[in-house]
């Protein structure tokens, strides 16, 4: 024999509205943004209806909860035109990574360092990563030496974020923007 299937109740967002505020009093607003005091929900409700409105709960923490007149399509809109303009004005910070290795040619050198300038400048964190291969290991210092070059070089447009450390067969050290917010 089968089991039946339960159906789950898909889960309300946004603020209570109408016959979902669970409290036996309000602080009621209506339209017009004027506070009518404490009023029993009932009441309140029924002077939303009269209005054609909804009575929606804007602060639910509030001892009493305070509950507004107003249209709640209209204010779910405007809620959500507000969030996708924050979502639009927010800048995420990447981080964009270079690798170099401590024989790197002096043309090379260039090339990488004109992308971590650009990164900087963009506003992006830069991981500088110094790869060794063998006898490489025995020479850290000529990495070491390297990295901080690459730190000098940008003092006007980052600063050094996490210092140069040793990670097993690679040296890292990551670069900030110093315009970042």
């Amino acid at each position: 024999m089968r089991r039946p299937i339960r159906k789950v109740q898909p889960q309300k967002t946004g603020p209570r509205a109408n016959e979902d505020i669970t409290v036996s009093e309000v602080q009621l607003i209506d339209a017009e943004g004027e506070n009518h005091g404490i009023i029993s929900v009932a009441k309140a409700m029924s002077i939303a209806a009269e209005q054609g409105l909804d009575l929606v709960e804007v602060s639910p923490n509030a001892s009493p909860p305070v509950a507004k007149i107003l249209d709640l399509g209209k204010y779910k809109y405007q809620a959500q035109k507000k969030a996708n303009e924050a979502r639009k004005k927010q800048k995420t910070i990447e981080v964009k990574e270079i690798k170099m290795r401590p024989n790197i040619d002096t043309h090379d050198y260039d090339v990488k360092m004109r992308s971590v300038t650009k990164f900087l400048e963009e506003g992006d964190k830069v991981k500088v990563t110094m790869r060794f291969r063998g006898r490489e290991m025995a020479h850290q210092e000529l990495g070491l030496e390297l990295l901080h070059k690459v730190r000098d070089q940008v003092v006007e447009l980052g600063k050094v974020e996490a210092a140069p450390k040793t990670e097993g067969r690679q040296m890292v050290m990551v670069l900030a923007p110093l315009n970042a917010k």
